[in-house]
């Protein structure tokens, strides 16, 4: 749904009593947005709506104004979202950078459980949000239920490096940029107030399944058991949910290619990682994981993607090799992807030019020596006859499914799919020196060049 990288963080939070208290949350990093090209700053209906409130409450209009442009011109870096906070470096014009905060107050656990109630009662906010969808009218909804998701007049707490007493060009731009944050993810607005994606849909899901059984949840230290009871969940009858499916949107039309991955967030944020987790591997696996879903897409748009067979997985020794041949990673995460595929460092290239050159069929055939029965056997060396006039044919040795040169320098492999794969000796060590072919004199040339041609 959004750009940005999501991770498990522990943000403090006031529930309103004057005391802090720490609590599992989230924090999510969006990465520095290019300027805005334009007019219209916000394209979503989220986006502005939250343009709105901010401009429709400030105070300074000069002071907007030039946050405006700061956002419009690209000034803002990347964003950090967690509960009841916005944080960014803001760029002034002389390339000053400022520490830019903007506080929202969290709702409270009260006006939570009146938004829940509020989404459980209509099936159609239960669909979107199930959907990770926001639909607009869930703002007016919740304003019916006494719970205001926009900010209002004086809701919106700047702080800045820059030391001014309200707001300034930096913190606006920053509110300015949040329109745009908007416009990729909706639940932006709703981790701000205090809840981020994952808690809310599962407390969700929670009373979703509370109704379906017919249970009364049990009171809370917040709420005494007879104002639990009063409020007692009610099944909905089987005519009334079906009849609430016509209110349920279409299907989305299949979604065009991007025309390349989506960037990689920078994870580069005031939050300590978890321990065990590396940063900079976690982004490499980011970048990976945009790329393969780019291609993954590409394919099921292909034509006759319906018809084709379903790859078979990878085991995590070959996704290993295979991050190593398509993410270029830092030496030092090299080594821990050869530990990962079961070999050593020093093994790791061939294993890397096999997945390059054929994937995990390729990669097998670098691993694995096997005896052809005798019906492969026999189609093997039909084709090794046939591959060469007499005079022309190099004089081979054969072991199991490799038939090597006499010097020892090159080497035929005979694939389970049938198909010769070439290998040359290099550094004492046999390594893929080309693609695999159905004709062994094709394999045989790729390996018989010289390396760097």
């Amino acid at each position: 749904m959004s750009e940005g990288y999501e991770a498990d963080a522990f943000g403090d939070r006031d529930d309103g009593d004057g005391a802090d208290e720490t609590v599992p949350g989230q924090e999510r990093t969006f990465a520095a947005l290019p300027p805005a090209q334009g007019r219209g700053f916000a394209e979503s209906w989220w986006g502005r709506a939250w343009l709105k409130a901010l401009e429709d409450t400030a105070l300074d209009g000069q002071q907007l104004k030039k946050g405006r442009r700061f956002a419009r011109e690209g000034r803002v870096g990347a964003v950090s979202v967690r509960p009841g906070r916005l944080t960014a470096v803001v760029r002034d014009r002389d390339e000053s950078g400022y520490r830019s905060d903007v506080l929202l107050q969290e709702l409270t656990e009260g006006e939570w459980d009146r938004f829940l109630d509020m989404a459980v009662d209509r099936a159609g906010h239960i669909a979107a949000l199930l959907d990770r969808e926001m639909p607009p009218h869930l703002v007016e909804d919740a304003a019916a239920a006494g719970v205001d998701l926009l900010p209002g007049i004086g809701d919106l707490d700047p702080e800045c490096s820059c030391e001014a007493w309200d707001h300034c060009p930096h913190t606006a731009a920053l509110c300015y940029q949040v329109a745009r944050l908007l416009d990729q993810d909706p639940f932006v607005l709703l981790l701000l107030r205090g809840r981020g994606e994952r808690r809310l849909l599962d407390e969700l899901q929670v009373r979703i399944a509370v109704r379906a059984a017919g249970h009364t949840p049990s009171a809370t230290a917040d709420e005494p058991a007879e104002e639990t009871e009063d409020r007692a969940v009610r099944g909905v009858p089987a005519a009334e949910a079906y009849a609430a499916a016509g209110i349920l949107p279409p299907l989305p039309p299949v979604p065009a290619l991007p025309g390349k991955p989506g960037q990689a967030p920078s994870l580069d944020t005031e939050t300590d990682p978890e321990p065990g987790v590396d940063p900079t591997a976690l982004e490499m696996l980011a970048t990976d994981g945009a790329m393969r879903a780019h291609r993954m897409l590409a394919e099921a748009l292909a034509p006759g993607h319906g018809q084709q067979p379903v790859p078979a997985g990878l085991t995590p020794q070959q996704d290993a090799v295979r991050l190593a041949a398509e993410a270029r990673p830092e030496p030092w995460i090299a080594n821990r992807l050869a530990t990962g595929s079961g070999r050593q460092r020093a093994g790791l290239p061939a294993a890397v030019r096999a997945w390059q050159y054929g994937g995990a069929a390729a990669l097998a055939v670098l691993d694995e020596e096997w005896t052809p029965d005798a019906t492969a056997l026999a189609r093997a060396r039909t084709r090794l006859a046939g591959a060469w006039e007499e005079d022309e044919a190099p004089r081979l040795r054969s072991e199991r499914n490799r038939w090597t040169s006499a010097d020892g320098a090159v080497q035929l492999r005979y694939g389970r799919d049938g198909r010769w794969y070439p290998y040359r000796k290099e550094s004492g060590r046999w390594t893929p020196a080309g693609p695999c072919d159905e004709d062994p004199a094709a394999a045989w040339a790729d390996a018989a060049a010289p390396a760097d041609g």
